[in-house]
C-alpha cells in the first residue's frame, strides 16, 4: 500500500488530521458542540462554491468561510439573540444553499466538487499534507496551551468566568480551531463526514472511562487506529476511504458501547472479578 505516493500522502495527512480531531473531540462532546461541528463542516460547502466561482483554492476559501460562520454562530449565541442550535441550523443550511447556487451558476458541478463532499485520497497533494500537518499542529498547540482553561470551561463555565479565566477567548478560540480542523479534514473524508471525526473518538472514550486523561488517550488511539485501518481497508477493497474511515471509527464506538463498564453485564462481570 505504501508503495504508492498517493497512499503515503493520505496516511501522513490522515494521521495529522486524526490526532487533532480526536483531541478536539473531547471538548466538542463535553461542551455539547456536536451540532456545531456538523454545522461548521457543512458550511464549508459554501466556501468551496465561492472559491470555485472566484478562481481561488476551494480549500482555503472554505477555511475562511468556516471561520466566519463559526464566529458568527458564536457571536449570535453569546449575545443571546437566538438559541445556539437555531443559529447553527439557519447558517449551515444557508451556507450549503449558497454553495449549491454559486456552483450551479459557475458551472463547476463536476467530479472535483464531489471529492470535496465525500473526500478523495487522490485529491491530496504534498501541499495539502503540509497544510494539514501545520494546521493540526496549531490546533494541538492551542489545546495544549489552553488545556486547563478549556477543561474548566467545559465542565463549569460560570465558575470559570468568576475565577477570571478567559472564557470568551477560550470559546471563540475553540470555534476557530474546530473550523480549521474541519477544513483540513475535507479532502480526506469530505464535508459530509468531517463532523464525525469531531464527535466519535471522544464518544468512544467516554464509554470506557470518566477520567479525562484516559478519555483523551482513548480518543487519540481511536482516531489514529481508525485512520490507518480505514485507509488500508479502502485500498484493499477499493472502496471510498472517507466513508471507510468513519465506519471503522463507528465500529470501535459500538465495541466500546458493548464493553462499557456501565453496561449491566459488565458490572456483574467486574464484581465477580473483584
Amino acid at each position: 500500500m505504501l508503495r504508492y505516493a498517493f497512499m503515503q500522502k493520505a496516511l501522513l495527512g490522515g494521521i495529522s488530521v486524526a490526532l487533532a480531531c480526536s483531541l478536539l473531540s473531547f471538548f466538542v462532546v463535553t461542551r455539547r458542540l456536536a451540532f456545531m461541528g456538523m454545522g461548521i463542516s457543512h458550511a464549508a460547502f459554501g466556501g468551496v462554491g465561492l472559491g470555485l466561482a472566484a478562481g481561488l483554492d476551494p480549500t482555503w476559501a472554505a477555511g475562511g468561510f468556516c471561520v466566519a460562520v463559526a464566529l458568527g454562530i458564536g457571536w449570535l449565541a453569546r449575545r443571546g439573540r437566538m438559541h445556539e442550535d437555531t443559529t447553527i441550523g439557519i447558517l449551515f443550511t444557508s451556507a450549503m444553499a449558497l454553495g449549491a447556487l454559486v456552483v450551479s451558476l459557475s458551472h463547476h458541478y463536476n467530479l472535483d466538487l464531489m471529492s470535496y463532499l465525500f473526500g478523495s485520497v487522490l485529491a491530496m497533494g504534498w501541499k495539502d499534507v503540509a497544510a494539514a500537518a501545520i494546521l493540526s499542529l496549531l490546533a494541538c498547540l492551542f489545546i495544549g496551551g489552553f488545556f486547563k482553561e478549556l477543561l474548566f470551561v467545559a465542565f463549569d463555565e460560570e465558575t470559570a468566568a468568576a475565577s477570571g479565566l478567559p472564557v470568551r477567548f477560550s470559546y471563540y478560540g475553540l470555534l476557530v480551531t474546530m473550523a480549521l480542523v474541519v477544513v483540513v479534514s475535507i479532502k480526506l473524508v469530505g464535508i459530509i463526514l468531517a463532523s464525525a471525526l469531531l464527535v466519535i473518538p471522544a464518544a468512544t472514550g467516554l464509554q470506557l472511562s470518566r477520567d479525562y486523561r484516559l478519555v483523551l488517550l482513548m480518543a487519540a488511539l481511536n482516531g489514529l487506529a481508525s485512520m490507518v485501518l480505514g485507509l488500508w481497508l479502502s485500498y484493499a477493497a477499493d472502496v471510498p476511504p472517507g466513508a471507510t474511515i468513519v465506519m471503522v471509527m463507528f465500529g470501535f464506538f459500538l465495541a466500546a458501547l458493548a464493553i462499557s463498564p456501565r453496561r449491566p453485564w459488565m458490572l456483574r462481570l467486574l464484581r465477580r472479578g473483584g
